[in-house]
């Protein structure tokens, strides 16, 4: 009961403080990231897959310890869930940047608009128009509403705080470095993978959510599993798709990322976005979260006597 308390807590922590304004621990474990893969870069797998194994190892381990010396002092253990559980989370801040580039659009304010889309993806926004940068902000919630929120939970559920401090370093180190560019097609391989390993379960979940969230489930399922094999990502492309079913929407098409370009498929059968639709898709991802931190919570409370962790 301590490891469920702790992460519905914790959600709550990050519905009303979003992430730690100074000191972030996320932001820390990055920067130490960036240090580490100046000096360990190589443009070989061998190399990134020992940098992610040593990232990801370390902040697991920290959440082993963590979680030991914890285990027999329930309000202690609850609190250090909690307090893991608001530092990995990022749907609060996710939700703040939505509005703020939905501001932006509805204000026509589309230079501030492609400077700000930054904050949300790596997309390329030089030309981007309001209704292209309204389709990658709606994309952008959907795949993160799975990454920053929906995963770190389950894991939490499942595995503790060594879950939650594991799974956020590996999908850090997938943001900074789990790119198709030529400098990190090689490097950021192991980090990719493991991202993806660990996402294919949660994002799947992310869909089903979305789909009872939306209160439409049959319509987000069957866009899923019709639409999502045509996007590159495995688990992007659920959650997308599911979103796009979700809100009668076609998202998808090709994205530029500076270097390369990527073609996403089309996902949906409704209109593509429009501005109106940032804060439609922004309240889904809300509901999507509390449905997450539920499904949470249900995983943390166990028979006695068993132990994932």
């Amino acid at each position: 009961m301590s490891r469920a308390l702790g992460i519905l807590l914790g959600f709550a922590a990050d519905r009303v403080l979003g992430d730690p304004r100074r000191f972030h621990p996320v932001a820390g474990f990055g920067q130490a990231a960036a240090r580490l893969e100046s000096r360990w870069y190589d443009d070989s797998r061998a190399a990134g897959t020992a940098y992610a194994t040593v990232l990801v190892g370390t902040a697991t381990a920290a959440g082993v310890i963590a979680e030991r010396l914890t285990r027999n002092r329930p309000i202690v253990h609850t609190i250090v869930t909690a307090a893991a559980t608001w530092t990995v989370l990022g749907a609060r801040s996710l939700e703040r940047e939505a509005e703020v580039m939905a501001g932006l659009l509805e204000e026509k304010d589309i230079p501030a608009a492609r400077d700000r889309l930054s904050h949300l993806c790596a997309r390329d926004a030089t030309d981007l128009e309001a209704d292209e940068l309204a389709r990658a902000t709606v994309e952008s919630i959907a795949e993160n509403t799975s990454d920053a929120c929906v995963a770190p939970l389950l894991w939490g559920g499942v595995l503790g705080v060594p879950g939650l401090l594991g799974y956020r370093a590996a999908n850090t180190l997938d943001a900074m470095v789990g790119y198709k560019s030529a400098k990190y097609l090689n490097f950021g391989w192991a980090s990719a993978r493991l991202d993806d390993v660990l996402n294919l379960l949660p994002a799947r979940v992310c869909a089903l959510l979305t789909g009872l969230a939306a209160g439409r489930p049959r319509q987000a399922v069957t866009v899923w599993r019709r639409d999502a094999p045509k996007h590159p990502s495995p688990n992007a492309g659920p959650v997308e798709a599911a979103f796009a079913g979700a809100l009668d929407l076609t998202l998808g098409g090709t994205n530029s990322y500076g270097s390369y370009q990527e073609d996403r498929g089309t996902l949906g059968n409704g209109p593509t976005p429009a501005v109106a639709d940032v804060r439609r898709t922004a309240a889904l991802a809300r509901r999507v979260g509390v449905a997450a931190a539920g499904v949470a919570a249900m995983l943390a409370v166990r028979r006695k006597g068993t132990r994932w962790i």
